[in-house]
Protein backbone atom coordinates (compact mmCIF):
# COMPACT_ATOMS: atom_id res chain seq x y z
CA UNK A 1 0.00 0.00 0.00
CA UNK A 2 2.81 2.35 0.94
CA UNK A 3 4.27 2.26 -2.47
CA UNK A 4 0.85 2.28 -4.51
CA UNK A 5 0.50 5.67 -2.38
CA UNK A 6 4.04 6.98 -3.20
CA UNK A 7 3.09 6.64 -7.02
CA UNK A 8 -0.22 7.85 -7.15
CA UNK A 9 0.90 10.84 -4.48
CA UNK A 10 3.68 11.68 -7.09
CA UNK A 11 1.57 11.15 -10.48
CA UNK A 12 -1.09 13.49 -8.66
CA UNK A 13 1.47 16.39 -7.89
CA UNK A 14 3.00 16.10 -11.67
CA UNK A 15 -0.56 16.45 -13.38
CA UNK A 16 -1.55 19.13 -10.48
CA UNK A 17 1.39 20.95 -11.38
CA UNK A 18 0.33 21.12 -15.33
CA UNK A 19 -2.99 22.23 -13.93
CA UNK A 20 -1.00 25.22 -11.71
CA UNK A 21 1.16 25.96 -14.70
CA UNK A 22 -2.07 26.67 -16.56
CA UNK A 23 -4.21 28.16 -13.44
CA UNK A 24 -1.25 30.44 -13.29
CA UNK A 25 -0.80 31.46 -16.73
CA UNK A 26 -4.15 32.34 -16.31
CA UNK A 27 -4.26 34.49 -13.46
CA UNK A 28 -1.71 36.27 -15.37
CA UNK A 29 -3.42 36.28 -18.48
CA UNK A 30 -6.70 37.84 -16.80
CA UNK A 31 -4.25 40.98 -14.75
CA UNK A 32 -2.50 41.80 -18.09
CA UNK A 33 -6.10 41.85 -19.85
CA UNK A 34 -7.46 43.00 -16.50
CA UNK A 35 -8.82 46.76 -17.93
CA UNK A 36 -10.51 45.64 -20.55
CA UNK A 37 -14.47 45.61 -19.19
CA UNK A 38 -15.76 42.63 -21.51
CA UNK A 39 -13.34 40.63 -20.29
CA UNK A 40 -13.49 41.03 -16.61
CA UNK A 41 -17.14 40.94 -16.94
CA UNK A 42 -16.61 36.79 -18.10
CA UNK A 43 -14.48 36.12 -15.10
CA UNK A 44 -15.52 38.10 -11.97
CA UNK A 45 -14.64 35.60 -9.46
CA UNK A 46 -11.50 34.90 -11.00
CA UNK A 47 -9.93 38.27 -10.76
CA UNK A 48 -11.31 38.62 -7.55
CA UNK A 49 -9.54 35.34 -6.01
CA UNK A 50 -6.14 35.28 -8.35
CA UNK A 51 -3.90 34.70 -5.17
CA UNK A 52 -6.44 31.82 -4.04
CA UNK A 53 -5.36 30.46 -7.73
CA UNK A 54 -1.66 31.00 -7.73
CA UNK A 55 -1.42 29.68 -3.84
CA UNK A 56 -2.97 26.65 -4.92
CA UNK A 57 -1.36 26.14 -7.90
CA UNK A 58 1.80 26.45 -6.20
CA UNK A 59 1.08 24.66 -2.73
CA UNK A 60 -0.62 21.95 -3.65
CA UNK A 61 1.28 20.10 -6.29
CA UNK A 62 4.66 20.51 -4.06
CA UNK A 63 2.11 18.86 -0.95
CA UNK A 64 1.46 16.08 -3.04
CA UNK A 65 4.52 15.07 -4.69
CA UNK A 66 6.41 15.60 -0.90
CA UNK A 67 4.19 13.62 0.48
CA UNK A 68 3.84 11.09 -2.08
CA UNK A 69 7.74 10.43 -1.38
CA UNK A 70 7.44 10.83 2.20
CA UNK A 71 4.81 7.80 2.61
CA UNK A 72 7.60 4.46 2.41
CA UNK A 73 9.27 5.81 5.46
CA UNK A 74 6.30 7.90 7.10
CA UNK A 75 3.12 6.73 6.28
CA UNK A 76 0.97 8.74 8.41
CA UNK A 77 2.76 11.84 7.31
CA UNK A 78 2.98 11.32 4.08
CA UNK A 79 -1.19 10.72 4.31
CA UNK A 80 -1.58 14.15 6.08
CA UNK A 81 0.35 15.73 3.35
CA UNK A 82 -1.67 13.73 0.14
CA UNK A 83 -4.94 14.93 2.19
CA UNK A 84 -3.91 18.29 2.37
CA UNK A 85 -2.66 18.46 -1.07
CA UNK A 86 -5.95 16.97 -2.78
CA UNK A 87 -8.21 19.38 -0.19
CA UNK A 88 -5.70 22.00 -1.64
CA UNK A 89 -6.81 21.54 -4.90
CA UNK A 90 -10.01 21.33 -4.70
CA UNK A 91 -10.65 24.47 -2.48
CA UNK A 92 -8.47 26.18 -5.12
CA UNK A 93 -9.36 25.22 -8.50
CA UNK A 94 -12.71 23.57 -7.68
CA UNK A 95 -13.57 20.35 -8.90
CA UNK A 96 -14.00 20.19 -12.57
CA UNK A 97 -12.69 18.40 -15.95
CA UNK A 98 -9.07 19.33 -15.24
CA UNK A 99 -9.24 18.37 -11.56
CA UNK A 100 -10.84 15.53 -10.89
CA UNK A 101 -7.45 13.67 -11.95
CA UNK A 102 -5.12 15.18 -9.62
CA UNK A 103 -7.14 15.60 -7.05
CA UNK A 104 -8.89 11.71 -7.21
CA UNK A 105 -5.35 10.16 -7.02
CA UNK A 106 -3.88 12.68 -4.03
CA UNK A 107 -7.42 11.76 -2.00
CA UNK A 108 -6.71 7.65 -3.08
CA UNK A 109 -2.88 8.37 -2.11
CA UNK A 110 -3.87 9.57 0.88
CA UNK A 111 -6.85 7.01 1.86
CA UNK A 112 -3.72 4.08 1.23
CA UNK A 113 -1.28 5.45 2.97
CA UNK A 114 -3.52 6.05 5.94
CA UNK A 115 -4.51 2.35 6.10
CA UNK A 116 -0.42 1.12 5.63
CA UNK A 117 0.10 3.61 8.35
CA UNK A 118 -2.31 2.43 10.76
CA UNK A 119 -1.75 -1.43 9.55
CA UNK A 120 1.93 -0.93 10.55
CA UNK A 121 1.57 1.08 14.29
CA UNK A 122 -1.30 -2.20 14.69
CA UNK A 123 1.77 -4.73 13.79
CA UNK A 124 3.39 -2.70 15.93
CA UNK A 125 1.83 -2.35 18.86
CA UNK A 126 0.70 -6.43 18.57
CA UNK A 127 4.60 -7.09 18.12
CA UNK A 128 4.04 -9.18 14.90
CA UNK A 129 6.95 -7.06 12.96
CA UNK A 130 6.32 -4.90 10.29
CA UNK A 131 3.55 -5.50 7.67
Amino acid sequence: MRNAAMVLGIIGGIVGMMVGFFGYAFTEILDMLGGVPALAAQFPETLADTERWRLAGLLAPILAIAGGAMTPGHSLLGALLLGASAWGMYEGFDYNLFTMFPIAMCALAAVLALGAGLALATSAATGKGRS
